[in-house]
């Protein structure tokens, strides 16, 4: 990012990490010339083809099965504004404020290439919303991922017309308090506006890229989390060693096993004695299973980068073709397998995750049962491996494909739904859950690195180990280990603050 903090919406195309760096160091958003200069042409020819007559869905008719009701041009501002106000129909929990900063960065991103025929000013007005640190208030429930997101795109866009509610300094507040706050009228929506507002895929894309960008450092973490256990559990290195991938040639286990060795550079691991000839799968195959992982999540990653910069309104307006056309570009489909197949990834990072967790804890190769001195007065770590499998077990749950599922709506109109939003929904729970699971074996690992006094481990280790130390201390006795593992999640919450810099 630049050092003024400002993402610029132009031509280039605007990449995941970008879009969550913004969210999370608060930066702000411009509009390029280029993007200005497109949104206006569009408008004008917009306007230019409504004064010569004719028909055009969306624009001056109605919408989903009443799309042939012809609408008189004295009621086009009330045919949008009642476009937002009856699809404001969500329900459920509300969405986390960073999903819906994302969805108002995606929308203006979407509007911005030009193909939507709103006005500069409805986007100049997204864009001062979303600098502003609002986060409207939009539920989890209600959308079909079909003509796009309607329920909870109209819940984000409702502030716009003084309707609704946004999340802002800290408190819930009436979307029309807010705007007098801020010195700002509810705007009268220009024909097409409503539509182009509520159609495209913003909801479930938001949702994916943050839970895409989120699945990146979460490898990152479960890599780091690998070399920890390799290192609590005397293990060998063998099967890391690049002979082995090379002819086995997929990128994600080549790069894995080369991370897992990284954070091991100048452990005395290989020199120490071992008794055992081979180890557990969830630590000799941390390549195989950590790489199909990362060539999943990069799969999804290429699906999301697509869809971020893309059109998925509809119809969709050509000025330099002279042509309004009304297709499927708000239908999520890509979104809906994507997300469906990111939760599958994911799941295996906490799965074999909670494995090595269930290793450590076993009172094998020197390590004392529940990594607890004195154990059966004291449980030690018994418990937490129950609680890695309770979320595991949840996440298998969850992984259950949304994308296969349709329900026909809109009396007949829109007979093949996506089912994207709740694929996206339940994925961004499996990410967190992951997490969870990640903080744990950490938290696991650090305990039984302790355990063994006397060895050499690396100094990136020795450094992360020393750091966490001051924040978490040794078990020795039993305690209430959910405090310590929020404590593990608040440290390694900072350890992604400075990879997601790097990415």
């Amino acid at each position: 990012m630049p050092q003024d903090q400002i993402l610029t919406i132009g031509d280039h195309r605007t990449r995941p990490e970008e879009i969550y760096r913004c969210l999370k160091k608060g930066d702000k958003l411009r509009l390029g010339k280029d993007a200005m200069n497109r949104i206006v042409r569009c408008r004008e020819y917009l306007d230019n083809t409504l004064k010569k007559g004719g028909i055009h869905y969306g624009i001056n008719t109605g919408f989903g099965h009443l799309c042939d009701v012809v609408i008189k041009n004295d009621q086009l501002e009330q045919l949008q504004e009642n476009l937002l106000l009856s699809h404001a129909c969500g329900t459920g929990d509300t969405i986390p404020d960073e999903v819906s900063r994302a969805m108002l960065l995606l929308k203006i991103k979407n509007l911005s290439l030009g193909h939507s025929g709103v006005r500069l000013e409805l986007v100049n007005r997204l864009t001062d919303l979303y600098n502003s640190g609002a986060a409207p208030v939009v539920y989890e429930q209600g959308s079909l991922g079909a003509s796009g997101d309607l329920a909870p795109l109209a819940h984000l866009c409702l502030p716009l017309i003084g309707a609704g509610k946004v999340s802002w300094k800290g408190k819930t507040v009436e979307a029309k308090d807010y705007l007098k706050e801020n010195g700002w009228q509810p705007m009268k929506l220009a024909s097409k506006e409503g539509l182009a507002l509520i159609n495209g895929t913003q909801f479930s894309s938001g949702y994916g890229i943050c839970a895409t960008v989120r699945a990146k450092l979460l490898l990152k973490l479960a890599n780091l989390c690998a070399a920890l256990s390799l290192e609590a559990f005397n293990c060998h290195t063998g099967p890391f060693n690049p002979l082995i991938h090379k002819i086995r040639p997929h990128e994600g286990q080549s790069r894995v096993a080369s991370e897992v060795l990284s954070w091991l550079n100048e452990s005395d691991i290989n020199l120490r004695d071992k008794q055992h000839v081979q180890d557990p799968y969830s630590f000799r195959c941390i390549p195989q299973v950590h790489g199909a992982c990362f060539d999943n999540i990069n799969n999804v990653y290429d699906i999301l980068n697509t869809e971020i910069n893309s059109v998925s309104d509809n119809p969709l307006i050509f000025p330099e073709e002279d042509q309004i056309l009304s297709g499927g570009n708000f239908h999520a489909q890509p979104v809906a397998f994507a997300m469906d197949h990111l939760a599958l990834g994911l799941c295996e990072l906490a799965s074999i995750s909670e494995r090595r967790i269930y290793q450590l804890i076993n009172g094998h190769r020197g390590l004392p049962v529940c990594l607890i001195m004195d154990a059966g007065i004291n449980s030690g770590f018994m418990i937490l491996q129950y609680s890695a499998a309770s979320v595991v077990s949840l996440n298998k749950q969850l992984a259950t494909p949304a994308s296969v599922d349709t329900i026909i709506s809109s009396i007949g109109q829109e007979d093949h739904v996506s089912m994207a939003a709740n694929a996206a929904t339940k994925t961004w729970k499996i990410t967190n859950n992951t997490f969870n699971v990640l903080a744990m074996e950490f938290f696991t690992a650090m305990q039984a690195i302790t355990l063994r006094q006397g060895i050499k481990t690396s100094p990136e280790i020795v450094e992360l180990h020393n750091d966490y130390r001051k924040r978490v201390t040794i078990l020795e006795k039993d305690r209430a280990l959910s405090d310590d593992v929020e404590v593990t999640k608040v440290f390694l919450e900072e350890l992604f603050d400075h990879w997601l810099d790097e990415m």
